[in-house]
């Protein structure tokens, strides 16, 4: 039986998967460079919406399937994140408000016309994987928290520089969730970290994270492909 790893290794191990995260993906690349035509943003708002309503449902799923009160009451938060603590708050209706932003009209997001099927498998996969396996490799995955803030931050920064057109108002998602992904991600290792202890927990853990990674390039594959096909 292998030893576990040290703290340092396992953090080392997850930090190293970062190289996999979306940022890298060649239609991000784009994206912040300024070569994207309005559609392709749109297009993208679009699909990841259906990203976005996942979540909700995926820390559901979390907080369902752990045992411990004390990870729940913490963990219950992420939910009234994104569907608000009322009718009209919370994320998901910033992320409504970025489609208007963009030129998208809250039907048509809405009612998903715009969702690749690449897009669709790839999230619920992701939606199946956090209702079916144990919930520590569920937080594992989310642990892309890790490279998301600073990604957004030069989202934002971007979208100022190079799409003039977007009004300023769409970027209220990205002003909320930049500090709130910092502090969730700092708690998120420390959960992992205390309750992935055997070297199999520890591999499945770095194996969830490499999953998710894998479902967000595969959702971009989708979009990069729509606009080339």
């Amino acid at each position: 039986m292998e030893r576990p790893l040290t703290p340092a290794e396992f953090t080392d191990a997850l930090l190293g998967l970062e190289k996999r995260y979306w940022a890298h993906h060649p239609f991000h690349l784009r994206v912040h460079e300024g070569g994207c035509e309005p559609a392709e943003i749109r297009r993208w708002v679009a699909n990841r919406w259906y990203y976005q309503k996942c979540l909700p449902q995926k820390n559901a799923a979390i907080v369902a399937a752990c045992p411990l009160p004390e990870v729940r009451r913490e963990w219950v938060g992420r939910i009234v994140f994104h569907d608000g603590e009322r009718d009209g708050e919370g994320g998901m209706q910033q992320w409504l408000r970025l489609a208007e932003a963009v030129g998208l009209s809250r039907a048509e997001v809405l009612d998903e016309r715009h969702v690749l099927p690449g897009v669709r498998f790839a999230v619920d996969r992701y939606l199946d994987f956090c209702r079916t396996k144990p919930w520590i490799e569920s937080v594992a995955a989310a642990l892309t928290e890790l490279f998301s803030p600073d990604h957004m931050a030069d989202r934002v920064t971007a979208w100022r520089t190079h799409y003039p057109w977007i009004e300023p108002a769409g970027f209220a998602y990205f002003d909320r969730r930049i500090p709130a992904a910092r502090e969730d991600s700092s708690r998120t290792l420390e959960l992992v970290l205390a309750h992935c202890l055997s070297r199999a927990e520890q591999e499945a853990a770095i194996r969830a994270l490499a999953f998710k990674c894998d479902v967000l390039w595969g959702v971009l594959d989708a979009v990069d492909y729509a606009e080339r096909s």
